[in-house]
């Protein structure tokens, strides 16, 4: 993280190239080159983790389109977006402050972490339950939501674990950690259809192997401290950094989260698991995309608010242009890989029952939706280590109240296909308006 904001120093003030000696002056010359190459392998490592994870869960995806009944394909694919939500709720709750921690004094940072941890306990356990509720009434049977809500528990605790190593520059351990899951998961489901057992139990059963497992890169002694230690008083200084940043920024989770999925929800209870399988198969190509988005802004905030807490303005400008181009480069990749599949494979996301046509609409929605987060992640991750969680707040209310009215009323008058136009609408209403909260910054900071 610091050698990240040290870079941006490095070139924070302009130098003429016409002052340096002939020696450094070839050197200059493929400093954009060397740049360019770091930053290629600064984002490599940070995507390459959520990319396997991609890949692990499309590989889980497709087969349960073509070997599974389209009520249990449902039910999977809800479980990828009740899952992400708890995930998502432990960024606002716990990486948020974790966030504002940075340049403060080390006891300071120390007393607030103890208070994280605390909390993450009891998170863990209530995404758990709650996420086992919501799988037993979307359908499910007793033994599979109590394994997939166990499943939900360590997921989000290994979130947590994630951004932990993250803010304490050991990138490398959350990577490692995506890589682990993504090959047992592989592994067990090959398992399981080899030996012709593949069922939502028996998967639940392979998710939930598949987490723990994946908890080993961060070491048994992270673990059990995590685990295991003596509780903080972590109800005076949890409940300060509540005052100042989690209730802002917690609720531009929930927020958010109405913006990018109320049509799960409104068509998961209202018409069924299976008139949800539909429009989940044709999210299924926008799942890398989806998960990178997810992963860099971990990795992004912490450097941009130490280059913040320096004053490195233009440091922090340049990692947003860098974060976009990354951006920008998946999204390209994601759309190229839609249409090579829709082109030559489309037997991998149409199933008997799904109407072909409605699959390529529903894919083309997702990719515009896609385009609008990718717009929007890295002013929101800069806004976020700028601190302005209140703001941000108000624009995620502005676009999961367009997104929530939107998609019900697309999805009463025309059916869960066209609901998806809601959810771009509220994308795009909540992209406008961090723009503006963006040049309004600039304006205010120079």
């Amino acid at each position: 993280m610091a050698q990240a904001c040290a870079d941006q120093n490095s070139t924070a003030t302009p130098v003429s190239e016409a002052t340096l000696p002939t020696s450094v002056k070839s050197r200059h010359s493929f400093l954009p080159r060397i740049r360019l190459a770091d930053m290629a392998g600064r984002y490599s490592l940070t995507a390459i983790g959520p990319i396997a994870v991609s890949a692990a869960h499309f590989a889980a995806s497709v087969l349960f389109l073509h070997k599974l009944e389209p009520v249990e394909f449902g039910l999977f694919s809800f479980v990828l977006v009740v899952v992400p939500f708890a995930q998502s709720i432990s960024s606002g709750l716990l990486g948020a402050p974790m966030l504002s921690a940075v340049g403060k004094s080390e006891v300071a940072a120390e007393a607030e972490r103890a208070a994280l941890r605390d909390v993450n306990r009891f998170y863990c356990l209530a995404a758990g339950i709650v996420t086992a509720i919501l799988i037993w009434f979307s359908g499910a049977g007793a033994a599979c939501s109590l394994l997939l809500g166990a499943f939900g528990a360590v997921m989000t605790f290994r979130w947590f674990s994630r951004y932990h190593a993250y803010y304490g520059g050991k990138a490398a351990l959350s990577s490692a950690s995506d890589l682990v899951y993504s090959a047992v998961l592989l592994l067990g489901l090959a398992l399981l259809f080899a030996t012709d057992q593949l069922s939502l139990p028996r998967t639940s059963m392979v998710l939930l192997m598949s987490a723990l497992v994946s908890l080993s890169p961060f070491g048994s002694t992270y673990l059990q401290e995590q685990v295991a230690a003596p509780f903080s008083d972590f109800r005076r200084v949890f409940g300060s950094m509540w005052h100042d940043v989690v209730r802002w920024s917690l609720m531009g989770v929930v927020l958010s989260e109405m913006t990018a999925n109320a049509h799960a929800y409104l068509v998961t209870f209202a018409s069924g698991a299976q008139a949800f399988a539909l429009l989940a198969a044709g999210s299924l190509m926008m799942r890398p995309l989806a998960l990178v988005l997810n992963a860099l802004p971990e990795r992004e905030r912490p450097a941009m608010a130490l280059c913040l807490s320096r004053n490195d303005i233009p440091g922090a400008f340049r990692m947003i242009n860098e974060f976009r181009t990354a951006a920008t480069a998946m999204w390209l990749a994601t759309v190229g890989l839609s249409a090579v599949i829709l082109v030559w494979f489309p037997h991998l996301v149409v199933r008997s029952g799904f109407d072909p046509r409605s699959v390529e609409i529903v894919v083309a929605i997702w990719m515009g939706i896609g385009a609008a987060r990718a717009v929007r992640s890295p002013e929101t991750a800069f806004l976020l280590a700028a601190g302005q969680f209140g703001p941000l707040a108000r624009a995620g209310m502005a676009g999961g109240l367009v997104s929530l009215g939107a998609t019900l009323v697309l999805l009463v008058l025309f059916g869960p296909v066209i609901s998806l136009l809601g959810i771009l609408a509220g994308e795009t209403a909540m992209s406008l308006r961090v723009g503006g909260l963006m040049r309004s910054w600039r304006r205010a900071h120079g």
